[in-house]
């Protein structure tokens, strides 16, 4: 807790703390949000399964319009991305050293994650395990990289997306979003293969929502040096770059072009997202063919969220405006110190939460298992209902033992920054590009190897290659091969 209160002291006076807010509730929900709805079973050996009861809550659809959360993620993240790529840019640092700082915060928790479930997969196969069964449970553990292999890919394009908004603005993801309706009609007319794109394309016009909200608060200088500024605050919380001054270090106002970069804030604003967001998303699922639901479910024709479709997207214009609805009063709760320093206890280690919420299912599934005492009633009865409170407060306790463990490497992560003037050699950007690819190409083959394959080891050997190369590529440029200077 003195940590906590230390670094909430030490918060940089311009920090969008709301921005931290939103990113710590985004997963909380998710989390919540796959542990209220899984349902234990058993398959024809006896063995405890698990899958999502969604599929049998029809009159819960609607709700998914909240529950999805992911393009909340991906605002923040074009946020978070934009501000720390323009601080160190302000420090005299490049593109590649950007990319390089930032692998540290994504790759090390999710080696870490990746690691402990390949050596216990090893070991139960040793110990005579079936390897569709080690797949099974890996697959399930490792639901959550689904999200990573977008982010990752939105994080290695985003000095040059952030290029492309500083030219051209909002009309950046408005172009995605006639993009994303291609793909929709490859979907309804085909061919399918139009509609591959949209699992980039959906996801970067929301990142690029967050470019121009991040300009919103202030808009670094183009075409000139910027003195290097010091480093305040706690890990991660450095204060924002300085906004636009002439020489005698007075403000000036924007140049042409600069006020169709940011996003519109207003309470207005939030009332035009919403009503617009909504309404879009009604004409598409009610009269339109897309489902209403913005979750997979396994009957749907059709899934909003993989590849994102116009629906899904409609929705996050809908979810803006709630988020600037609400800024006003959220931002006089952050404030306070006790709201404050939760949200900053939340976000040291917030991707260790989210990667590893399915391993604690699992984990407490197999000790109640073990100990004979799993419920498994029938989803939507009384008992079902019943058991979601004392199954959610289990996992929630399983859940803290490992953030306990694993948290500090996310933490520690979390502290590490060049924070020195480099220049890097053309080799050194494209071994960062090649790590971060060889990474999402790993993520990506594991995602879709299915789930009952025959993998000993959990994942497909070549996936596993390819992570280890990459993160160990991307762990030699952090520790500062390929600089000079």
């Amino acid at each position: 807790m003195r940590r906590l209160r230390q670094l909430a002291e030490h918060t940089p006076a311009g920090r969008e703390r709301y921005v931290d807010l939103l990113r710590a509730l985004a997963i909380t929900m998710v989390v919540f949000g796959h542990w209220s709805v899984t349902v234990i079973g058993r398959d024809a050996a006896g063995q405890a399964t698990g899958h999502s009861a969604l599929g049998d809550l029809r009159w819960a659809y609607p709700l998914t319009w909240l529950a999805q959360v992911m393009p909340v993620f991906f605002l923040v993240g074009g946020y978070a991305n934009a501000a720390s790529l323009t601080r160190l840019r302000a420090r005299g640092g490049d593109a590649p050293g950007w990319l390089i700082d930032r692998s540290a915060r994504l790759v090390r928790p999710t080696s870490t994650l990746l690691l402990v479930l390949t050596a216990a997969a090893a070991a139960a196969w040793l110990r005579g395990a079936e390897p569709t069964r080690i797949r099974e449970v890996f697959w399930f553990a490792t639901i959550p990289l689904w999200f990573l292999v977008a982010y990752l890919a939105a994080v290695v394009l985003t000095p040059a997306m952030y290029a492309l908004h500083r030219r051209l603005g909002l009309a950046v993801p408005l172009v995605l979003v006639v993009l994303v309706g291609l793909g929709d009609l490859g979907r309804l007319i085909g061919p399918e293969e139009l509609s591959y794109g949209n699992y980039l394309f959906g996801w970067l016009a929301v990142h690029q929502l967050g470019f121009a909200w991040h300009d919103t608060r202030t808009v670094p200088p183009a075409d000139r040096a910027v003195p290097p500024q010091p480093a305040t605050g706690s890990p991660g919380q450095t204060a924002p770059p300085p906004a636009e001054t002439d020489a005698a270090g007075r403000s000036t106002p924007d140049r042409p072009g600069v006020r169709r970069r940011r996003l519109p804030t207003s309470r207005r604003a939030g009332l035009v997202f919403l009503t617009a967001g909504i309404g879009a998303a009604l004409l598409l699922t009610v009269l339109g063919p897309w489902p209403v639901v913005m979750l997979k479910v396994p009957d749907e024709r059709f899934d909003n969220s993989a590849p994102p479709s116009l629906a899904l997207l409609a929705v996050a214009a809908g979810q803006l405006g709630v988020i600037l609805l609400l800024r006003g009063p959220a931002e006089r709760l952050l404030r306070r110190t006790g709201p404050w320093q939760l949200v900053i206890g939340v976000n040291l280690v917030v991707l260790t939460v989210f990667l590893w919420h399915l391993t604690a299912a699992i984990l407490l599934i197999g000790m109640l298992d073990a100990v004979g005492t799993l419920p498994a009633p029938a989803v939507d009865t009384a008992a079902w209902w019943a058991w979601r409170v004392p199954w959610l407060l289990l996992l929630s306790a399983v859940l803290v033992a490992l953030v306990a463990i694993f948290g500090p490497v996310e933490a520690r992560s979390a502290r590490h920054r060049t924070g020195r003037r480099t220049r890097g050699s053309p080799a050194r950007a494209a071994l960062a590009v090649a790590g971060y690819a060889a990474v999402v190409a790993a993520l990506l083959i594991n995602s879709a190897t299915p789930q009952r394959a025959p993998e000993p080891l959990g994942t497909p050997v070549p996936a596993l290659v390819a992570y280890l190369a990459g993160a160990g590529v991307l762990r030699l440029l952090r520790s500062g091969w390929g600089t000079r200077g």
